[in-house]
């Protein structure tokens, strides 16, 4: 199944539970939600506070990426915040093995995200513990990137490695994602779309539904 997940990272922090509200209105399955930690990634963005605030606007999965050092330290913290799905990067986590385990005991959904030169091979023998991979369109840190078109090719390659495994594992993509590359990126095998600006940015609504409609055909 294709599915939204609009990234609240882009959104107007003065009216954030209203938007969340409107994301679920229009339809989004997820909610997108970036956590950076000034660290592995340079931004800073919000925590657990800012999660369990707007838990109460939507019941829409929330998709919670660490962009974060050690991750493992703070999965409790997250899943008791509202998280649904929590993305850990394989280049953060000195023990990824560990962590994905950590994750799965608190009976959330797992994921691994790579950065964009970080080679598919890093997820051989942990694909099996996954329910999802997210490939970064963009270096990690910043929002209203464009997107890196090798991407693509990592897409179709990701999709056949998990079709070689025997696996049900999603593909989301975070980056540079808009209505004009969306389709290409369907079309290379990805299932899970996050947007920031190309929502966010004008109507929200229409934004979100028009991104629906071409998930919908694919």
């Amino acid at each position: 199944m294709n599915c939204l997940s609009p990234s609240i990272l882009s959104a107007d922090f003065s009216r954030l539970g209203g938007q969340v509200s409107l994301l679920d209105q229009a339809g989004a399955q997820y909610v997108h939600i970036d956590v950076m930690d000034g660290m592995f990634v340079p931004s800073i963005s919000y925590g657990m506070p800012v999660i369990r605030s707007i838990r109460k606007c939507t019941e829409r999965i929330f998709d919670v990426h660490l962009m974060i050092e050690e991750p493992i330290r703070y999965i409790d913290d997250f899943v008791d915040a509202g998280a649904d799905l929590i993305s850990v990067h394989a280049e953060a986590c000195r023990h990824l093995d560990r962590t994905i385990h950590a994750i799965r005991e608190k009976g959330v959904l797992t994921a691994a995200a790579l950065n964009p030169a970080t080679p598919l091979s890093t997820l051989e023998y942990i694909l099996p513990e996954l329910d999802m991979v997210l490939l970064m369109g963009v270096n990690p840190g910043f929002g209203g990137q464009k997107y890196i078109p090798y991407i693509t090719q990592k897409i179709r390659d990701l999709r056949q490695m998990i079709d070689r495994a025997g696996c049900q594992t999603d593909i989301e993509i975070d980056g540079g994602v808009n209505l004009d590359n969306v389709r290409g990126i369907l079309d290379a095998g990805a299932n899970v779309i996050v947007a920031g600006s190309a929502v966010f940015r004008g109507d929200i609504g229409e934004n979100v539904r028009a991104f629906l409609r071409i998930l919908d055909e694919q």
